[in-house]
């Protein structure tokens, strides 16, 4: 059994408790930052919340096992050995200084749910299992969702070569340290015959639930992602003597590639957003003109058509720049990810289960964030629960959640549950 911390106030399963063990791990040894949350994938605070929430599934009637992608997985056993799976999942890891609910929440909402039934001796005609994935994020490594992607058989293993952290460890180095070889990671796919479905509970990470005054919203669509990194290459001289005409200063074609981005997002239509989240300078020295640029570059929209317009819109933007300039450029795609429409049955029952517990017709709304929901809908039909945050903030330690509007959450999963018959 569990030695339950002074926080974990509810004995039995609910939002309350999933709510307190978030805040457990939102600190200490669950952490590798001092005095903030940063979890990224096989770090020491990773590991070690892969260690207690083990044990959360273990008290909660799941048989608990990593998988070769490191994806940590809780099995409550369906009414026969060789029932299917429904999947519950979201993610372990998160962003630097990131908030206690990003994520997390979603999994231990998971394990409440499947607590629940334990404790009520309730099985299924499906096994359920609760999954914690590793690097949705992509807090460590400049790729986001690899653990998804391998469990969903969409990883390209080769395309992981010489992935490295901002210390310089290699991804293959990270894994092996963490008896994960990455040669093994095709062993963590699924079959689909073998998948009903996967369901993920998250915080909105946007305003529209608390400006409506609503617990939860149902999820129908996953904005589509493009993620580059840009390089640019100018020449590095003394900052006293290098003409001003003669400077090919790589920071100040940055500069100006940044306004082009943020005009191109700005003048584009309702839901397009772009962002450049990372600049890395060199050789960062203050009496030195930069010589080289690397900046991050996100750009989001509800459709694919609206996202590539604007992507297309700004690689101009960049040449133009770099060629006025006579800055070198490089242009790296890291991710693309299409949108991904909710399954629509499963999106039904969700918004049954939302009008059941609280008498209020569901608020059906797209996700401008990414989520492993997107990945697993590859493998398997897929259907999102949003849970109100306050002001929408997220990736921030201001991040936050009401107890009341996780245990609508709550009941709402148990209620999809068990609205299973005539969808599964």
């Amino acid at each position: 059994m569990v030695n339950r911390h002074p926080l974990e106030a509810m004995s039995s399963p609910g939002g309350a408790r999933a709510v307190a063990r978030c805040d457990r791990l939102g600190s200490g040894i669950f952490s590798d930052g001092e005095g903030l949350l940063f979890r990224p994938w096989l770090g020491k605070g990773y590991e070690a919340s892969i260690g207690i929430i083990s044990e959360w599934m273990a008290d909660a009637g799941m048989s608990v096992r990593r998988d070769a992608a490191t994806n940590l997985i809780g099995r409550y056993e369906g009414l026969t050995s060789d029932a299917p799976v429904l999947l519950i999942g979201s993610h372990i890891d998160s962003v630097r200084d990131g908030g206690n609910y990003d994520g997390m929440l979603g999994v231990l909402l998971g394990i409440e749910v499947v607590h629940h039934f334990y404790d009520q001796g309730v099985r299924f005609p499906f096994a359920i299992e609760v999954i914690g994935f590793g690097d949705e994020e992509g807090s460590r490594f400049p790729q986001t969702m690899i653990t998804t992607r391998a469990m969903a058989g969409g990883l390209n293993v080769s395309g992981l070569a010489g992935l490295s952290d901002r210390d310089g460890v290699i991804l293959e180095t990270a894994l092996a340290e963490a008896g994960f070889p990455i040669s093994g990671f095709v062993g963590a796919r699924r079959e689909a015959s073998d998948v009903l479905g996967y369901i993920e509970a998250h915080i909105e990470q946007g305003p529209v639930l608390e400006a409506e005054n609503l617990a939860v919203g149902v999820v129908t669509a996953i904005a589509a992602q493009l993620r580059y990194e840009v390089r640019l290459s100018g020449q590095a001289g003394h900052a006293g003597t290098m003409a001003m005409s003669l400077r090919r200063d790589a920071l100040a074609a940055a500069a100006e590639i940044m306004i082009g981005i943020e005009h191109i997002a700005g003048a584009g239509p309702e839901g397009l957003v772009a962002t450049v989240g990372l600049l890395q300078v060199w050789p960062g020295v203050v009496n030195v003109v930069p010589g080289d640029v690397v900046f991050s570059m996100d750009i989001r929209a509800g459709t694919n058509a609206v996202r590539d317009m604007a992507a297309a819109q700004i690689m101009t933007v960049i040449e133009d720049v770099s060629a006025r300039r006579r800055v070198g450029s490089e242009i790296i795609l890291r991710q693309d990810l299409p949108a991904v429409p909710c399954d629509p049955s499963l999106t039904d029952v969700m918004a049954q289960a939302v009008e059941n517990v609280t008498g209020e017709q569901a608020r059906c709304l797209v996700s401008g964030a990414g989520h492993d929901a997107m990945i697993m809908a590859q493998l398997a039909p897929v259907s999102m629960l949003f849970i109100r945050c306050r002001e929408g903030i997220s990736h921030h330690p201001a991040e936050s959640v009401r107890i009341d509007d996780v245990e609508t959450s709550f009941s709402v999963l148990k209620e999809f549950i068990q609205l299973r018959e005539g969808v599964f």
